[in-house]
């Protein structure tokens, strides 16, 4: 009850602020009324949806779309108040001197009026953030984009100086709700016509089932090398309650399962050669190690205990955390991680080539695309699905090709 008392109040707050840029540029009773309306019935929806009704079972799309809107009012809301709070600024110090200067002639009303103007600009401004989230939840989820890198090794096996990867992440199948575009995202990793693909894990949101209607569109997946998969924290069915520890552990074997039905190799801690002319590279794949509270299932060293030091080595881990704290430091020098898991929080603002921010960096330090240390790169994919927020903005999904070249080592 204090933690719901304390999120009413710290909401009412903002609501309170906002309503008054509103109501300075509304005249009507009618539209002041349909304001509090929706807002009270956004609320109401995610309190209900989003903590109040049984989530045993994990979020539902109605959870998704119930945090959804709410966030679709809470930010622009926030910018209201940030803007109103800025206007008092100026009529506080106006307040308090006409308060000793007017005395009783004021009649009690010493705070100035808001200017029509500066509320003009403050829901002119909060709009930006509200279309934004609604594109989002609209198109952005399913605004695929495929992003390209190319990146030299002077220890490259010949036969592989050209060898091209595609790499996708954070299917979390069971948030899709457009079956349509999801078979287009499908088609758009198959155009690449790379040589191998990558799954960087989390299939689902918490149960095998939820791939079920998607095994059949995911199948579709062709590369001439094959297709290899590791599993996320959350192919594990760690965030819901299992009526038994025997399901728990069925669900995640009819996973695995489903994963070799759709064609994936699935590394568990193992490792696997890809051959070319006599030459190989090694792709070794972990399961789960996340920093943090996550799952640290992953063991590096039983994954890499059938290769040599000297052999090229990809490594798929989703946790990126993982290649800071473990990867970067192992005498082994792995060449290229590729991991996902943060999904650039699917919200932020990038500019190709010049800008990149998301408040997902106060938590990850590598959280989207090529980062390198000591000779050893790292791509984290933005992920090919989402979780939670019904949608995307400024960070779309992701389908990365990565082409290997042998060569003076990237500048």
């Amino acid at each position: 009850m204090l933690r719901w008392a304390i999120f009413i109040i710290i909401f009412g707050i903002i609501d309170i602020y906002a309503y008054q840029a509103f109501k300075t540029v509304n005249k009507s009773q009618w539209l002041n009324i349909v304001y509090w309306a929706v807002s009270i019935i956004v609320i109401g929806n995610f309190v209900l949806y989003y903590y109040g009704f049984n989530r045993r079972d994990g979020f539902t799309h109605a959870h998704g779309y119930a945090f959804g809107f709410f966030i679709a009012i809470l930010i622009p809301k926030m910018f209201l108040l940030i803007l109103m709070l800025s206007e008092d600024i100026f009529r506080m110090p106006l307040a308090i001197y006409r308060f000793f200067t007017e005395g009783e002639t004021a009649k009690g009303n010493y705070l100035p009026s808001r200017r029509q103007f500066i509320s003009q600009i403050a829901l002119g401004i909060a709009a930006i953030p509200f279309t934004s989230v609604l594109y989002g939840i609209y198109r952005g989820k399913y605004n695929y984009k495929v992003l390209k890198h190319t990146l030299y090794f002077e220890d490259l096996p010949q036969a592989f100086d050209g060898y091209k990867i595609t790499q996708i992440s954070d299917i979390h199948s069971g948030s899709f709700d457009n079956m349509d575009k999801v078979k287009y995202g499908v088609d758009l990793i198959n155009e690449q016509g790379s040589d191998v693909i990558l799954f960087t894990g989390d299939i689902v949101n918490n149960k095998t089932d939820e791939l079920l209607p998607y095994v059949k569109v995911f199948n579709k997946l062709k590369a001439k090398d094959g297709l290899y998969s590791v599993l996320g924290n959350h192919d594990y069915g760690d965030y819901i309650q299992w009526e038994s520890t025997d399901a728990k552990t069925k669900n995640l074997e009819d996973l695995k399962r489903l994963q070799k039905e759709i064609g994936f190799d699935l590394l568990l801690n193992e490792s696997r050669f890809l051959e070319k002319d006599g030459e190989r590279i090694a792709l070794i794949g972990v399961e789960n190690w996340g920093a943090g509270g996550f799952k640290k299932a992953g063991d590096l060293n039983k994954a890499s205990q059938d290769i040599d030091k000297k052999d090229f080595k990809i490594l798929m881990s989703h946790d990126p955390s993982h290649w800071g704290q473990e990867v970067i430091k192992d005498d082994y020098h792995y060449h290229l991680t590729l991991s996902g898991h943060t999904h650039g929080m699917q919200f932020g603002i990038e500019i190709p080539g010049w800008f990149k921010w998301s408040p997902v960096k106060w938590r990850y330090k590598h959280w989207a695309g090529i980062y390198e240390d000591t000779g050893q790169y790292i791509n984290v994919n933005r992920g090919f699905g989402y979780l939670a927020f019904p949608g995307r903005v400024g960070i779309w999904p992701e389908i990365t090709v990565i082409e290997l070249k042998k060569g003076i080592a990237n500048t």
